[in-house]
């Protein structure tokens, strides 16, 4: 039988030193993070060009979302470059995430595949993921002097020499896909190590039962790897549709004069422009209320990728499992249980 002073000792509680340790977390979080958050909506609410903000209600989200009379030519530029921005970010994303994907997926089945032989697979995963860790600005600074519209960038003094230099950087679909292929190099490697810890995860016994019953490479993949990568891909969507959406560096500051090209000006780049539009007059109500959308659009985004990823055999077997007591309860009520 346990004393009194043993007692004591297993009835202190050691929860308030968790809390102490993840403490300055939550300190950070709530002055760099959910503030601005609620400043946002704050501003998304208010008056533009003022140092103490009236609240003028949906006004600002009016004039991004519907088309003003014609007479008003701010709000129907302001209007006309938020969509046009909506619709770059849209394409850029759908234009890289699934080559991204595709690329990553291949590599990271290629690299777990205990058939493949192949010597440094170590090394060939650090130089894989290494352009993840370059930053923007010196991407953007590489990729402009290899394809900028300057006749002295290194594709206009190999193949354009002394002729009409071509212009990429201020094309439609050339700084497109060049901003396409930036963000599929920059991310592949961090994609690929993500979705191979979904693969090392797996019971390599189903690897081993299904080879013992001859099954190739192929029928592996698409019966046993693809099926239990779920969980890792919807991580894998959601992660890379929050960056593609708020997609800013690289577009931002891929172009060589001081405007952004309107072919890959992004909603982030239309925020920070909005919020740097006029120093004397800026817009931060516009600036607040297209971030509110974009806020608003990740989420439901979000959450149409879980609904439509949900297990239904574990919301069913939940169903029943609910119906069941509901029974057993009614049964309680109507006299206990029959025998």
């Amino acid at each position: 039988m346990a004393t009194a002073a043993q007692r004591r000792i297993k009835s202190v509680s050691y929860a308030k030193y968790g809390y102490i340790f993840i403490l300055p977390f939550f300190i950070v979080y709530c002055i760099f993070s959910l503030w601005p958050l609620i400043q946002t909506f704050i501003l998304a609410f208010s008056e533009n060009g003022t140092r103490t903000p009236a609240i003028i209600g949906l006004d600002n989200f009016k004039t991004i979302l519907a088309t003003p009379s014609e007479g008003d030519f701010k709000a129907l530029g302001i209007h006309d470059s938020f969509w046009n921005g909506m619709k770059n970010t849209v394409i850029i994303w759908v234009g890289n995430f699934i080559p991204q994907i595709a690329l990553s997926l291949l590599l990271a089945v290629w690299f777990t595949d205990l058939r493949v032989k192949m010597p440094g697979k170590g090394f060939f995963k650090v130089v894989m993921y290494m352009p993840n860790i370059i930053t923007a600005a010196s991407v953007a600074g590489l990729f402009l002097s290899l394809f900028g519209d300057s006749q002295y960038s290194v594709i206009n003094t190999l193949f354009r020499s002394g002729q009409e230099p071509w212009k990429i950087i201020t094309s439609c679909w050339g700084s497109r896909i060049l901003v396409m292929f930036i963000q599929v190099w920059m991310w592949f490697g961090n994609t690929m190590i993500m979705l191979m810890s979904g693969i090392q995860g797996i019971n390599e016994s189903l690897f081993e039962a299904a080879e013992i019953d001859g099954a190739n490479s192929r029928q592996t993949f698409w019966r046993i790897t693809f099926p239990l990568l779920k969980t890792i891909m919807v991580y894998t969507l959601l992660t890379s549709m929050i960056g593609g959406l708020q997609m800013f560096d690289i577009p931002y500051m891929l172009h060589t004069g001081n405007v952004v090209n309107d072919y890959i000006k992004t909603v982030a780049v239309f925020v920070y422009e909005m919020f740097h539009a006029n120093f004397a007059k800026p817009s931060f109500g516009y600036s607040g209320a297209a971030s509110v959308i974009l806020f608003i659009i990740t989420s439901i985004l979000g959450a149409l990728v879980f609904y439509v990823q949900r297990d239904k055999d574990a919301i069913e077997k939940k169903r029943k499992q609910k119906e069941a007591i509901k029974e057993w309860k009614r049964k309680q009520k109507g006299g206990g249980f029959s025998i």
